[in-house]
């Protein structure tokens, strides 16, 4: 079954695509916006994972967070933006949401579900890198 017309030309319209990498790496930018806007917010987290250097692991996460977000949005070095998402998005969701360290049941529920909303936000990030290195490599 093909793709209706009017579904198919939505879907190679630049400015959808746009808009869905905006909203893949809302997250992500929101997130580091945040976080530069409440730096001490932002270091007392870091610190409450354990995490230090605090200061150099918020900075890291901004210029993670709103760089990567810039790249894939702005669609440069998409593979690089991405890249460096998912392998922050790893790793802090290692730190934050270890399901597996949880006793309590419904707290266990809770962090499984981020953690897998987060494996989730991976696999966008790894299919939207392909569909623009699909796109360029067929123009």
């Amino acid at each position: 079954m093909t793709t209706p017309a009017p579904i198919a030309a939505l879907l190679g319209n630049r400015a959808f695509i746009r808009a869905a990498v905006t909203l893949l790496t809302l997250p992500y930018w929101s997130s580091g916006i945040r976080k530069l806007f409440d730096l001490d917010g932002a270091l007392g987290e870091a610190r409450n994972f354990g995490l230090e250097p605090a200061a150099l692991i918020v900075m890291a996460t901004i210029l993670v967070q709103i760089g990567g977000s810039l790249l894939l949005v702005f669609g440069r070095m998409v593979w690089l933006g991405a890249g460096a998402l998912g392998v922050f998005t790893a790793a802090a969701t290692v730190v934050a949401h270890a399901f597996w360290t949880v006793s309590d049941p419904m707290e266990r529920f809770h962090a499984t579900n981020t953690f897998l909303e987060h494996a989730g936000l991976i696999g966008g990030l790894i299919l939207a890198t392909i569909i623009v290195e699909t796109r360029e490599a067929l123009a």
